[in-house]
C-alpha cells in the first residue's frame, strides 16, 4: 500500500495524457530496441494497474462515506448535500487529494476534466490542511481563487490514524470578495486632515512692497492648489500662512510616493532677500473621527516645526512618518519667547524642593555645560540643585573635574541611583541636550519625577518627552548652552555666574559650532558675548579640547580607514573600540577633506553595542540618516547607539540609508 501510494504521487496530475505519452514512447522504442520496448510496455501496464486499483480504492472509500451519510438522511437532505449553495469539496487530509466536490466548486475553480486527479494545493498555492488536523474550524487567513477572495471552514468527517493518514475532510469555501472590497473601500475613503503652514512667512514678507506681497500670496496659493487638486478634497486658507486640506485616504499614498513634491516646488518661490519659501505639512490619519484627525494633524505640524520645518509629517495612531527635512534651519527665536521661557523656568525652580539636571547618556561638554547653567539658575533662586551623570561613561570627564573643584559644586554631581533615592514629589527634573526619553541618562528617574522641563536644540524624533511643564525646544539654536545662556540673561546677573560655569557653557557652544564655523546665528554670538562678560576664559576652553598623544594617533588611524560612500560622504569603520570624543574629532577632521560634505565613523562602543558618529557641513542632513538607524541629533551633528548590533551589519545599513537619501534627492 505504501509503495502504491508513492507511485500514485508520481503519476499525478493528468494521468491519461501521462499514460499516452508513455505508450507512444514505447512504440517509438520498438523500432530500435524491441526488448527494451517490451519492458516498457510491461512497466506501463503495471503502473496503470496500480493506478486503477488506487482509483477504485478511493471511489470505494468515497462511496462508503456517502453511504454512511445516506443512512442518516432522507432524500431531501441528500439533495441538499449535493446542491449545497457553498462551494464544497471532500479531500484526503494527509495528501490534499480531491475525492468529491459539488457543482459550485467546479464553477469556482473552472476545473472540470481532471478535478479528481489533483490536490487542493495545485489550485490554491500554499494551501495546507494542518489547521484541520489541529481541530480548528476555520483556516487562518484568506485565500484567492481566480480573483475571488475566500475564507475556508471545514471538519474531519471520518476518523483515522493520528498522523492524518486515511482521514477525509469536508471543506466549505465562503466568498468574501464583496465584503473585502467594501472593507477596502471603507479604509480608502477614511478622512485625512492636513495642515499646511508657510513656516518662514514673516521672513519672506519682511520689507517687501504691497505689489510684491500680493504676488507672493498668489504664487503660494497657486502652488498649493495645483498640488492638492488631484485629491479632489477641500482646501481652505484659514490664516495668512495656514491652509486646511481635507481629503480621502486613497490619495495619501500618491503624495507619499512623490515625497510631497509641493515641498520642493514651494522653494522655487523667493521672497525678501531671495529667501526661498518653505512649507511644512502636518497630516493626521487612521482616526476615529474628524476631531481626532485634526488633533493628529496639529501634533504633526508641531513635530515638523520642531524639526526645522520644510518637511511633511504624517501622524497615525501609533507613530510619526517623516518626509523631506533636508533644508537648513532658519533662526526664528524671539526675545519675547526667551523672556517668557525664562520667567516660567524661574517660577518652576522657585516652587520646587530641589532641582535635578540630566542630559543624554554619555553626557558631552554641551550637556554638562548646559546643566551647569541650570545649576546657576537654581542657586540664584535659592533651590538646591544636582547634576545626574554617570561620570565613567561621560566624554566630558575633564570638564566635570573642573566644575567639581569649585566650592559651589561640592556634592552637586550624583549618579542615577542616588538621584532616585533623593527625588520627591516636589522635585523638578530639567532635561538638557536631549528630548527622547529612551536615551536620557536615567530613564527610571524620568518616569519617577512628576515635574519635568526640557531644554534642547536637537531635531525632535518620533519619540519625545511630552507633557513637560516647560519645553524650550529650538532646533535653530547652535547648542543647548546657547539656549540656557539666553534664559540666564533674564534671570541671573553676570556676577551670579562663576568663571567655571561660564567657561563650561562657552565650551559647549564652541563644541557644537566647531569654533563658531557651523550653525551659528546672531543669538549664538550674543550668548558667547554674555558668557565672556561673565568671566569665561577662552584659553581654558581651548585646553578642554586638547588630546594626549595616544588619542591623536588613534584619531589619525580612524581617518586613515575612511572611504568614500556616495558622491560626497566619507565613512570610517573601526574594528577596535574608540573613545567617543576621538570618533567625533575624527569625523570633524574628515570634513576638512576636499569633496567631503558629510562624514561617518562607525565603531564598537561597549559590550555588543555599536555607535555611529555623524558630522556634516550643514548642506547634508545627517540627522535624517541617523534617525533611520534609531538615533538622532542635529542637521550638522548626529549619532546613533545600537545595542546588540553587529559592526559590519550597522555599516551596511548605513551605506543603504545614505544611498536611499541620494536616491530621494
Amino acid at each position: 500500500m505504501k509503495k502504491r501510494t508513492r507511485v500514485q504521487r508520481i503519476l499525478e496530475p493528468g494521468m491519461r495524457l501521462f499514460f499516452l505519452v508513455l505508450i507512444l514512447f514505447a512504440v517509438a522504442t520498438a523500432f530500435f530496441e524491441p526488448i527494451v520496448a517490451a519492458c516498457e510496455f510491461a512497466a506501463v501496464i503495471l503502473l496503470y494497474i496500480g493506478y486503477a486499483r488506487s482509483v477504485i480504492h478511493r471511489r470505494r472509500n468515497l462511496a462508503r462515506y456517502f453511504d454512511q451519510i445516506a443512512d442518516n438522511l432522507d432524500s431531501a437532505a441528500k439533495d441538499s448535500v449535493i446542491n449545497y449553495p457553498l462551494p464544497m469539496v471532500v479531500v484526503r487530509v494527509d495528501t490534499g487529494e480531491i475525492l468529491w466536490c459539488n457543482a459550485r466548486f467546479t464553477e469556482l475553480t473552472g476545473e472540470r476534466e481532471h478535478l479528481f486527479e489533483i490536490r487542493v494545493s495545485d489550485m490554491i498555492p500554499g494551501f495546507d490542511l494542518r489547521w484541520l488536523l489541529e481541530g480548528k474550524g476555520e483556516r487562518p487567513g484568506e485565500v484567492t481563487v481566480r480573483g475571488r477572495v475566500l475564507t475556508v471552514t471545514g471538519n474531519i468527517v471520518r476518523s483515522g490514524a493520528r498522523d492524518g493518514r486515511g482521514l477525509m475532510g469536508t471543506l466549505y469555501f465562503h466568498d468574501m470578495t464583496e465584503l473585502v472590497e467594501l472593507r477596502r473601500e471603507a479604509a480608502l475613503s477614511r478622512t485625512v486632515v492636513s495642515i499646511l503652514l508657510i513656516d518662514n512667512f514673516d521672513e519672506i514678507m519682511k520689507n517687501v512692497t504691497d505689489a510684491k506681497r500680493s504676488n507672493l500670496h498668489a504664487a503660494i496659493d497657486e502652488k498649493v492648489s495645483r498640488w492638492a487638486d488631484p485629491a479632489h478634497g477641500i482646501l481652505r486658507k484659514y490664516d495668512r500662512d495656514k491652509y486646511l486640506f481635507v481629503f480621502e485616504e486613497r490619495h495619501l499614498a500618491a503624495f507619499q510616493e512623490k515625497r510631497f513634491a509641493v515641498l520642493e516646488d514651494m522653494r522655487e518661490i523667493t521672497g525678501a532677500g531671495d529667501i526661498p519659501v518653505t512649507l511644512s505639512i502636518g497630516i493626521g490619519r487612521d482616526c476615529e473621527d474628524l476631531s481626532e484627525a485634526f488633533t493628529f494633524a496639529s501634533l504633526a505640524i508641531d513635530m515638523a516645526l520642531s524639526r526645522g520645518g520644510d518637511q511633511a509629517v504624517v501622524k497615525h495612531r501609533y507613530n510619526f512618518e517623516f518626509f523631506g527635512g533636508h533644508s537648513k534651519e532658519v533662526e526664528k527665536r524671539t526675545k519675547v519667547k526667551s523672556r517668557i521661557m525664562a520667567n516660567t523656568l524661574a517660577r518652576l525652580v522657585t516652587s520646587s524642593s530641589k532641582v535635578m539636571v540630566m542630559g543624554h547618556a554619555g553626557a558631552d561638554i554641551d550637556s554638562v555645560g548646559a546643566a551647569a547653567g541650570v545649576v546657576c539658575v537654581a542657586r540664584k533662586c535659592g533651590t538646591p540643585a544636582f547634576i545626574v551623570v554617570e561620570e565613567n561613561r561621560s566624554p566630558a570627564r575633564r570638564l566635570i573635574g573642573i566644575l567639581r573643584a569649585a566650592p559651589e559644586y561640592q556634592g552637586v554631581f550624583i549618579d542615577s541611583q542616588t538621584a532616585l533615592l533623593h527625588a520627591d514629589a516636589e522635585t523638578l527634573l530639567v532635561i538638557v541636550d536631549c528630548n527622547r526619553p529612551e536615551i536620557v541618562e536615567s530613564p527610571p528617574l524620568l518616569q519617577t519625577v512628576n515635574r519635568v522641563a526640557v531644554i534642547d536644540h536637537h531635531r525632535r524624533a518620533a519619540t519625545y518627552i511630552d507633557n513637560a511643564d516647560l519645553n524650550f525646544h529650538e532646533p535653530y539654536a547652535s547648542s543647548t548652552c546657547e539656549l540656557v545662556a539666553e534664559l540666564m540673561r533674564y534671570i541671573c546677573e553676570p556676577g551670579d555666574i562663576t568663571r567655571a560655569e561660564a567657561g563650561a557653557m562657552l565650551a559647549g557652544i564652541v563644541l557644537d559650532t566647531k569654533d563658531f564655523a557651523l550653525h551659528t546665528g546672531v543669538s549664538t554670538f550674543e550668548a558667547a558675548a554674555f558668557l565672556r562678560g561673565a568671566g569665561a576664559d577662552t584659553i581654558a576652553v581651548k585646553k578642554l579640547f586638547q588630546n594626549d598623544l595616544d588619542s591623536t594617533v588613534l584619531r589619525h588611524a580612524v581617518i586613515r580607514e575612511a572611504r568614500m560612500v556616495g558622491p560626497k560622504c566619507a565613512m570610517s569603520v573601526m574594528e577596535t573600540p574608540v573613545d567617543r570624543t576621538v570618533a567625533a574629532q575624527a569625523a570633524d577632521e574628515l570634513l576638512t577633506v576636499s569633496g567631503v560634505a558629510a562624514s561617518f565613523v562607525v565603531f564598537p562602543a561597549g559590550d555588543r553595542e555599536t555607535a555611529v558618529c555623524a558630522r556634516s557641513l550643514g548642506d547634508f542632513n545627517v540627522q535624517v540618516i541617523c534617525e533611520k538607524l534609531g538615533g538622532g541629533g542635529h542637521q550638522a551633528m548626529a549619532g546613533a547607539q545600537l545595542k546588540d548590533a553587529d559592526l559590519h551589519e550597522v555599516s551596511r545599513r548605513l551605506v543603504q540609508v545614505i544611498e536611499s537619501i541620494y536616491a530621494e534627492n
